[in-house]
C-alpha cells in the first residue's frame, strides 16, 4: 500500500516488528498514530522510551519491574516456600487475574529449544537454582506450556532440581497439547 509515503511505510514497519503483529495490523497502527493529535503522538513515543527506559528484571524472579523488587517478591503475605516458574512475563499476569496462588514465581525468559538456537544458559535458570539452593523452597510449580519446548524445560529442570530436595510438580496437564498458558481461562 502506499509506498510512496516513505514515513508512513518505516512507522507500518516498526510496528510490524512487534510479535504477532502482520502487514495489515501494522498498517492500522500507523494509521492510527496519524490520526492521534501531536500532543496524543508525543506521550504515546514517550510512555514507549518510559517503559523501554524503567523497566527491568526483577533480581529475585526474574519479573519484569519498574521497581527495585517486583510487587509480588516485594509482598510479604505471600508463600515464599512454593516457587511457580514459567515461560515469561505474561504468563505471570494471566496467572495473577486468577487470583488464586499466593506463592511466588520465577520467570525462564524462554524455553529450551536446540532448534531455535536456545539453550538452557541463555534462560534465567541459575537464578532459580540459587533460590531453591538456599534451602527455603518446598516445593517447585513447573509451569510450562505443553508444548515439545515446554515438556522438554520441565524435564530439564525437574533433573536440576531433585537434588535439592523441593516436590516438583508440573501444571498444565488439562490445556491441549500445543497450547499456552496465557491464553487460558
Amino acid at each position: 500500500m502506499a509506498e510512496y509515503i516513505e514515513s508512513l511505510q518505516k512507522l507500518a514497519e516498526q510496528f510490524g516488528r512487534l510479535q504477532g503483529v502482520g502487514r495489515k495490523n501494522a498498517m492500522k497502527m500507523a494509521f492510527s498514530v496519524l490520526d492521534m493529535t501531536a500532543e496524543e503522538a508525543g506521550e504515546f513515543a514517550a510512555a514507549i522510551l518510559d517503559a523501554k527506559e524503567k523497566i527491568h528484571l526483577c533480581p529475585i524472579c526474574q519479573n519484569l519491574t519498574d521497581r527495585e523488587v517486583c510487587p509480588i517478591c516485594a509482598d510479604e503475605e505471600r508463600d515464599r516456600s512454593v516457587i511457580c516458574v514459567v515461560t515469561d512475563a505474561r504468563t505471570v499476569l494471566a496467572m495473577e487475574k486468577v487470583r488464586e496462588y499466593r506463592g511466588t514465581y520465577h520467570v525462564l525468559h524462554g524455553l529450551i529449544s536446540p532448534m531455535n538456537g536456545i539453550t538452557p544458559e541463555q534462560l534465567k535458570i541459575k537464578e532459580l537454582l540459587a533460590r531453591v539452593a538456599t534451602g527455603e523452597v518446598g516445593e517447585v510449580i513447573v509451569a510450562t506450556n505443553p508444548t515439545v519446548e515446554g515438556e522438554a524445560t520441565a524435564m530439564y529442570l525437574s533433573r536440576l532440581l531433585k537434588p535439592f530436595g523441593p516436590k516438583i510438580t508440573r501444571l498444565a496437564y488439562g490445556i491441549p497439547v500445543g497450547s499456552h498458558l496465557e491464553y487460558a481461562d
